[in-house]
């Protein structure tokens, strides 16, 4: 699994970013059936699959909230002060929606979060060296190839996150640690997960 550095000074905190050998994970797990949209659900008790969308909120201790990619990006939010979590699964057609946007506001709806306060984490997933991309894709492009991780880290900034760590670690250029869909295109997911203990 992989860490990020900001998020694991947390004690009150677990989370993990997946790779092809991280182990399942146990205990309440609430999950969504993703559908590359800006939908976002807050978790207040229940775990399993909670429906359609790409990103979950919890304030809950004990409550995991996990997301599958397999190229899009894994991104981990942290509010600290409210000790509010969310999960967030954005491929280029949620980032060009806006879910990281969507999944900041309802944090501050639901529990007062202030995105100053937040600290986020963007996870292993294709990186602009190998996300080449056709003209459907609206996103900031260099000879067609598209930047997720920037694309996203600019969303965070533009929202107010002042603390944002980028894994910088591309999905398709690591067979032996990460799956990629467009390397592979029947393959497996790694599974991205965030809580309060």
């Amino acid at each position: 699994m992989v860490t990020a550095t900001p998020l694991a000074a947390f004690d009150w905190l677990r989370h993990e970013f997946g790779t092809r050998h991280t182990e399942p994970l146990t205990g309440r797990v609430a999950t969504l059936r993703q559908t590359h949209s800006a939908t976002v659900w807050t978790v207040r008790q229940s775990g399993g699959c909670l429906g359609d969308g790409d990103a979950l909120i919890t304030g809950e201790p004990g409550l995991l909230l996990a997301i599958r990619t397999a190229d899009c990006v894994p991104i981990l939010l942290a509010d600290p002060v409210r000790r509010v979590v969310a999960a967030v699964h954005a491929g280029w057609r949620g980032t060009v929606a806006g879910i990281l946007t969507q999944t900041l506001g309802q944090m501050r709806a639901e529990y007062e979060t202030k995105p100053t306060d937040v600290v986020a984490a963007i996870g292993p997933s294709i990186g602009p060296c190998c996300f080449e991309v056709g003209p459907e894709v609206p996103l900031p492009v260099l000879e067609r190839k598209a930047d997720l991780w920037e694309a996203n880290r600019e969303q965070l900034a533009r929202a107010g996150v002042g603390q944002i760590w980028v894994a910088g670690r591309c999905t398709m250029c690591e067979p032996e640690q990460f799956y990629s869909f467009r390397r592979a295109k029947d393959t497996g997911r790694m599974v991205s997960a965030i809580g309060i203990r």
